[in-house]
This record gives C-alpha cells, sequence and structure tokens, in this order.
C-alpha cells in the first residue's frame, strides 16, 4: 500500500533488479500524445513547402518534451519513493505534457509558443517542487546543495524562456539556443556539489522503453499515412515500397539500438551526461523517420507540394542520424575490428545516398538498413574476439551490428 508521505532520500544504484514503475510508463503515454502532434505539424509544414521553418520549430518542441522527459527520468532514477505525495507531483507535470501538447500546432502554423511555454512551466516548476523536497531530506550538505541547484537553475531558465514569447520572429531560434545551453549546464552545475545515485540498469531500461515507444508512434504514423493514401487516392502500386521500405527501417532501428547492453557505458557521470545529452538526436530522429514516411506517402499521391527528392529526404536523413548517433553513442564501443566499426557509418551514407533512387528511394534505404543489420550479425559471428572479454554480450546473450 502507498504510504502518504516518506523521507525524499537517495535511491542505492546498487539495487537489485530495479525496473520502470507503472507510473514512469503512464509518465511516457503521455509523451507520445506531444510527440504525435509533433510529428504530424512537421509533416504538414514540410508538405506544404515550409521546411526550413517546420524543422526548426519540430527541433524547438522535441527539446522541450525529451528535456522534461529526460530531468523526470534521472530524477526518478535517484530519488523515487512512491509515496503519495511523488505521485501527485509527477500526475501534476503529466498534466503539464498535455498542455504543451495541445500548444503544438498554434507553435507550427502562427510561431506562437505561449501554451507550449505554460506546459512546459508545469512540468519544470514541478520537477523543482521535487528538488526541493529531496533537498529536505538529503544526507549530507554536499547533497543537499546538489538538489537546491537543482531547484534553482530550473526556476531560473523559466524565467529565461519568457524572451523566446517576446522576441521576434528571427530572433527565436537564437533565444532558443541560449536557454538550450542554460538548461543543459544546470545538471552540470548542480552535479559538481554531489553526484545524484541514478541507477544505470534503470536509466538504459527508461531509455530502451522510450525509444520503443518513439518508434512505435513511427510505425502508427506511417500506417495511417500508407492506410489514407489506398483509401483516398487507391495509389497501392506506388505506396508499397514506401511502405516495406518504412518497415525495414524501423525494424532494423530497434535492432541496432538495442543488440548492444547500453547500461555498460554508463559507467560514470561523465559518461552519463554524454550518454543521457546525446539521445536528443536518436529519439528526435526516430520519431522524424515516421514524419518522413508520411511526406514519403503524401508525396506519392500528389497532396505534398515538394519534389521527390525532397520527399526522400525526409526520410533518408533521419534514419541516417539515427544510425550515425547510435554508433557514435555507444555501438562504436563494443566493436571489435575495422570492418565491424565502419558498418553502421557506410550504412548512414549508403542511406543518405538512397535519396536519388527516385519513387524507390525509401525501399532502397530500408535495404540498406537491413543489410547493415545483416552484415553485423556475420562479422560478429565470424569474429570470436567480439564474443570474449570486455566485448562479449550481456546475460541475456545480446550481439551486435
Amino acid at each position: 500500500m502507498t504510504r502518504t508521505f516518506l523521507p525524499l532520500t537517495a535511491r542505492s544504484p546498487e539495487e537489485s533488479h530495479r525496473a520502470a514503475t507503472p507510473l514512469e510508463l503512464f509518465f511516457d503515454l503521455c509523451f507520445v500524445v506531444a510527440v504525435a502532434q509533433a510529428g504530424a505539424e512537421l509533416v504538414h509544414a514540410v508538405a506544404e513547402g515550409h521546411a526550413g521553418e517546420g524543422v526548426v520549430t519540430y527541433a524547438m518542441i522535441f527539446f522541450a518534451l525529451w528535456w522534461a522527459w529526460m530531468n523526470f527520468s534521472w530524477f526518478a532514477s535517484a530519488y523515487d519513493n512512491d509515496d503519495v505525495a511523488y505521485r501527485v507531483v509527477t500526475l501534476v507535470q503529466m498534466a503539464g505534457v498535455l498542455v504543451l501538447a495541445a500548444g503544438v500546432s498554434r507553435s507550427f502554423e502562427d510561431y506562437d509558443f505561449l501554451v507550449v511555454y505554460l506546459g512546459y512551466v508545469v512540468m519544470r516548476v514541478a520537477l523543482a517542487t521535487q528538488w526541493t523536497r529531496a533537498a529536505r531530506h538529503a544526507g549530507s550538505a554536499a547533497e543537499r546543495t546538489m538538489c537546491l541547484r537543482y531547484a534553482g537553475g530550473v526556476l531560473a531558465c523559466q524565467l529565461g524562456w519568457l524572451a523566446l514569447l517576446f522576441a521576434p520572429g528571427p530572433v527565436r531560434p537564437w533565444v532558443f539556443l541560449v536557454m538550450a545551453l542554460a538548461e543543459l549546464s544546470v545538471p552540470v552545475f548542480a552535479e559538481r556539489a554531489a553526484p545524484s545515485t541514478w541507477h544505470p540498469h534503470h536509466i538504459a531500461e527508461r531509455y530502451g522503453l522510450f525509444t520503443i515507444i518513439v518508434l512505435g508512434e513511427t510505425i502508427a504514423a506511417a500506417t495511417v499515412g500508407v492506410k489514407s493514401g489506398i483509401v483516398e487516392n487507391d495509389a497501392l502500386g506506388e505506396l508499397l515500397p514506401i511502405a516495406a521500405g518504412g518497415l525495414l527501417l524501423v525494424f532494423a532501428a530497434w535492432w541496432i539500438y538495442f543488440v548492444v547492453p547500453a547500461h555498460h557505458r554508463l559507467t560514470s557521470s561523465g559518461k552519463g551526461f554524454v550518454w543521457g545529452y546525446g539521445h536528443y538526436l536518436i529519439l528526435a530522429s526516430a520519431a522524424a523517420i515516421g514524419a518522413g514516411l508520411e511526406i514519403a506517402v503524401e508525396q506519392a499521391v500528389g497532396k505534398a507540394h515538394l519534389s521527390t527528392l525532397a520527399a526522400s529526404a525526409a526520410v533518408t536523413i533521419p534514419s541516417a542520424v539515427f544510425l550515425l548517433s547510435v554508433w557514435l553513442l555507444h555501438a562504436r564501443y563494443f566493436k571489435v575490428g575495422l570492418a565491424q566499426q565502419l558498418v553502421l557509418p557506410i550504412a548512414s551514407l549508403a542511406i543518405l545516398l538512397c535519396s536519388f533512387a527516385g519513387r524507390w528511394a525509401v525501399l532502397a534505404a530500408g535495404v540498406a538498413a537491413a543489410l547493415a543489420v545483416v552484415t553485423g550479425v556475420t562479422l560478429t559471428a565470424r569474429d570470436p574476439a567480439t564474443r570474449s572479454g570486455p566485448h562479449a554480450p550481456d546475460a541475456r546473450g545480446r550481439q551486435g551490428t
């Protein structure tokens, strides 16, 4: 039974069998709504010939979503006590996500970020409340300082974000860049006092679950796009290569991300920062693949005002970014020999070149991604060094591309 109030003290990073809680999974589902909204608006912006503005706005919105999700996840890994107070504040953060999602359309169409800002403030003030509560129950002066730095930094950034509402349109991307850097610096500054006690396996699982959710949203978006294209335009022949290629891309993305034990990279705070921050590119590109597939569908049936090359690039660019980001972040540390190291970078380049394959571009990109998986598995099976020592698979026997 859940207690009404418990001390919000740091949990041990050595806990066994630490897994995501039902509340964390519920929290993730709220983000699915917002990610879906951002993806749908990106599709509309690119399809109507406003690719530059659409991509910039998408990057800004996704940063707000990813950063709020990431901050909650790392805090929960270190301090989740699952009492009533903790649950209520988490539910408030979820409400903030839904408010933010409600403002996504206006931010794309009118460049009006007021509702998005209000939702973001709700999430961030709630998190600052959690950090303040953790400071009250800190076990040392250093830990208390760390918690208060987090709380103060989060609140100070919310004041800075007000500039995004009042700055002229052309200046807003620069305001966003400055404030994004300020947000990213808060954890670095806070944990100089003392490191938070996040759990490596728990963090790796949380990121993995969110990656699956984003890839699932990609499949759902692509399925809806193909279905509408078939029903409204009877264009099965044009859409079948896109559907097949998209499926191969998503399957390969899942395989490549989960084939290595990510928690082995989370052995220190420094590596944790790089790994956690680097996932912005992984998650944003994974979600953009779904938007790109919808754009390719709309172009194939004549509903999008852009060229075949541009529609193909909407799929191939985020796919290449995803593969290369996964390789840079952790996959390359599990490769033995030059051949294994080159698989994903070469696959990324090949996928980009598929942009010039015309109506077969998405299918060609999917085949290239699938070949990367097959090649990686083959090289791993043939190299005994990969199956021993520090590169050995974990207890589940996972090995790599």
